[in-house]
Parts: C-alpha cells; sequence; structure tokens
C-alpha cells in the first residue's frame, strides 16, 4: 500500500528543488528526507528524482507521480477549511466549474437563485472542459457548467443533463442601430461591425452555420471567450453582438444597448455535469428547481394563447 508519508516527501522535495530546502521546510535531517523518498522509490519501482545542478529534476515516472501527489496534498489542503465551515454550520459552499467558451452571462442568470443564500461562499473555476471533468471526479468541484455533454466515460461516473436551451438576440449601441434601420434584420448585419465569441464557444460553430443558412457574410470585428467582456466592448460601440435570451437581464446593467433582432433557430445549449455527490448538493437542487418552474412558466406562455 503507497505510503503517503512518503509521497509528501516526494512533493515538497520536487515543489522545494531539492533535498535541503525540503528539510529545512519541513525541520527535518537532509538524510531522513533522502531516504524516505528513496523508501517510495523502492516501493514503486522506478527512480522519481535525478540530480540536477544543485538541485534535483523529475524523472519521466516523476513527472507521473508529481502530477497525481499535486491533485492529492491541493485536495487534501482543503479538508481543513471545509471541516470547519461544515461544523460551524454557517457556510454554504458552491464550487463551479465554468467550460470555456460558455456565456458568463447566461452563467450568472443560472446561479442567481442561490446567490442570496445566507453565507454563501461560491468559488468559480474557468478552463478546459477536460480539466473540470476530472476536477469534477476528484470532488474538487460540485458542478459543471459546459456548452455540451460530458462525453461518455463510465471511470467518472458523471451525469449530464441539458439545462438551458435559449434563443439568442442580437443587441449594439443605438447609434449602430440607426446605421441598420434601413435593412430589416438580419441582412442589417451586413452593414455593421460585429462582435462573437471565439471558436472555443459552442455557440459559434451555430452562429457560422446560421450566417451561411442566410447568406450573411458578416465584418468580423472583434472575438471574445469571455461573454461579459464582449458585452462590455459592444456598449463602447464597437460592434453588434449575439447574447442568449438567458443572459439578457445582465445586458440590461449595460446602458445605451438596444435589441436589434431575435434569432429563434440560433440556441445556446448550457448542460450541468454532476458527479453522484453533486446530484444531492442543496443549492444545484434549488438551481435545478428553479430552472425547471421556469421552463414550465414559459411553456404555459407559449400554450395560453392557442388554447384561447
Amino acid at each position: 500500500m503507497l505510503n503517503y508519508r512518503h509521497l509528501h516527501y516526494f512533493w515538497v522535495v520536487t515543489k522545494e528543488g531539492g533535498f535541503a530546502r525540503a528539510a529545512k521546510r519541513l525541520d527535518m535531517a537532509v538524510q531522513t528526507v533522502s531516504g524516505q523518498v528513496r523508501e517510495l522509490e523502492r516501493s514503486l519501482g522506478y527512480q522519481l528524482l535525478k540530480p540536477s545542478g544543485r538541485g534535483v529534476a523529475l524523472t519521466d515516472a516523476g513527472q507521473a507521480a508529481f502530477a497525481r501527489a499535486e491533485e492529492i496534498f491541493q485536495l487534501g489542503q482543503s479538508i481543513a477549511d471545509e471541516v470547519r465551515e461544515a461544523a460551524s454550520g454557517k457556510v454554504f459552499r458552491l464550487a463551479v466549474g465554468l467550460s470555456d467558451g460558455i456565456s458568463k452571462l447566461a452563467a450568472h442568470a443560472l446561479l442567481e437563485p442561490v446567490l442570496a443564500t445566507p453565507h454563501l461562499r461560491l468559488v468559480c473555476h474557468e478552463g478546459e472542459c477536460e480539466q473540470l471533468l476530472a476536477e469534477l471526479a476528484l470532488h474538487q468541484l460540485d458542478v459543471v457548467l459546459a456548452g455540451q455533454a460530458a462525453p461518455r466515460n463510465p471511470n467518472l461516473r458523471l451525469t449530464s443533463e441539458r439545462l438551458v436551451n435559449a434563443p439568442v438576440d442580437w443587441y449594439g449601441t443605438a447609434a449602430l442601430s440607426r446605421k441598420a434601420d434601413r435593412d430589416e434584420f438580419p441582412r442589417s448585419l451586413d452593414r455593421l461591425p460585429v462582435l462573437l465569441p471565439t471558436g472555443h464557444s459552442p455557440l459559434r460553430s451555430v452562429l457560422d452555420a446560421w450566417f451561411e443558412s442566410e447568406g450573411l457574410r458578416p465584418r468580423i470585428v472583434g472575438e471574445f471567450e469571455d461573454s461579459a467582456l464582449l458585452a462590455l466592448f459592444a456598449a463602447r460601440g464597437l460592434g453588434v453582438f449575439p447574447v442568449s435570451r438567458l443572459g439578457v437581464n445582465d445586458i440590461g446593467l449595460m446602458r445605451g444597448l438596444r435589441l436589434l433582432g431575435r434569432c429563434e433557430d440560433v440556441k445556446e445549449e448550457i448542460h450541468v455535469i454532476r458527479s453522484s455527490r453533486g446530484r444531492h448538493h442543496p443549492l444545484m437542487m434549488q438551481i435545478m428547481s428553479a430552472m425547471e418552474l421556469k421552463k414550465k412558466i414559459q411553456a404555459d406562455a407559449v400554450l395560453r394563447p392557442a388554447r384561447a
């Protein structure tokens, strides 16, 4: 069985770049630290460290061991905080992973039902979906919001559900809107500078396909990974931009933007990906309930005129 104390010494030696500095940090003799790391190498059957100048460097096997040790001890460092918070009963922690390309305005709207929770501690991580799913599987995150469903991987034991399928609207400043008045939407987009999400966003491929189907050749003047930053530049008059209808409420906080047109056929999807533990998180259950209620209200609004 792996000796985690030996693994910890190896991790510290690697972080410090040598046995002497690691021994000083651990307040131990250099020979003791060195001996413990050698015991780890013997138990694993591979050399993990090699001399490098006045310090040490990782071998290929050592790099693999250090990557896992980094995950283990970073997770371990959070235990004390989480235990203290759980014991106090005063902090509600929600750790959310936001996949690259997802609309941050839409993500804010999704999380809004729990933002007024007393003693909320909201932690948001942004990154590549694959890395976020690995953190989710290790219970470093409670949930991941992504533009696509989780890939099939029985080893990760994750569940995925489409939470949002919202139409996209186009906004711009009043000055740019006046320039488009002579043409009906969406033809007006051919006469305006356009801001778009980057290729990281699943929405971008949907928009590109829509441009092609409508015969549009927009003049793209800016591409942004962050939808909030995109909206900020649009409010400064750089160009017009698309935004998920879910995030429209936040657009109202930026003065001077007005609606140019609606794209009912272009939709942004947001999937909620959870581990077995995340499925029972009280704040996530609250978010899911709020979205289900919102969907029901919208469905009733569509059916009401038809019944009349």
